[in-house]
């Protein structure tokens, strides 16, 4: 997801979420990659400018930060690997601008390995899910109905470029793993 065609080339959206009280937030690699500058704009409105501490682009996964003095609710990170088949979860985004917009679905399958954005080998392992993800839900949460993160919402599977039933996540126990290396390292 680049963002949509009405907007301006050099400008790209997506969603991301915050992990920790001081400011730290993930997103996906794609909606950071070339970035000159970065906005992050929470849910009440509050907008200030990130940078990006590290990316893995195998994993699609991209670590920001901001700088704020106000309390920042962190969204708790649950455990992918207890997720089911069947079992409901919503995405949060902000598909073609419309923010604070939450869509639910079913974990459809786990594994997924095949799935390969951009002909790019990723090392995700994806949730796919029927919640309907579209551009600018890059980098948003996957929640289990206990409001655990449980992926990073990343790829949809279409011809048309916009949601077609079928959407993929990058389960957070793989993310979790990497967040401690990109803060030590970038």
């Amino acid at each position: 997801f680049f963002g949509l065609e009405e907007m301006p080339r050099d400008q790209t959206q997506g969603t991301g979420f915050i992990i920790h009280e001081d400011g730290y937030a993930l997103t996906n690699h794609h909606v950071v990659e070339n970035a000159r500058k970065i906005e992050v704009t929470l849910a009440d409105d509050r907008t200030y400018e990130g940078r990006i501490i590290g990316t893995y682009p195998k994993l699609d996964v991209a670590l920001l930060k901001f700088e704020t003095d106000d309390k920042l609710t962190v969204a708790p990170l649950g455990d992918s690997r207890d997720l089911r088949i069947g079992e409901w979860v919503v995405a949060i985004g902000n598909p073609f601008g419309l923010s604070h917009t939450v869509t639910a679905g079913i974990v459809s399958a786990k594994g997924r390995r095949e799935v390969q954005p951009s002909n790019q080998p990723m090392f995700a392992n994806y949730i796919q899910t029927d919640a309907a993800v579209n551009p600018g839900n890059s980098g948003g949460p996957l929640v289990n109905l206990r409001g655990e993160i449980v992926g990073i919402n990343s790829a949809i599977a279409t011809r048309t470029g916009t949601f077609n039933g079928i959407s993929f996540a990058i389960p957070v126990d793989i993310v979790r793993n990497t967040v401690e290396q990109l803060i030590d390292s970038g």
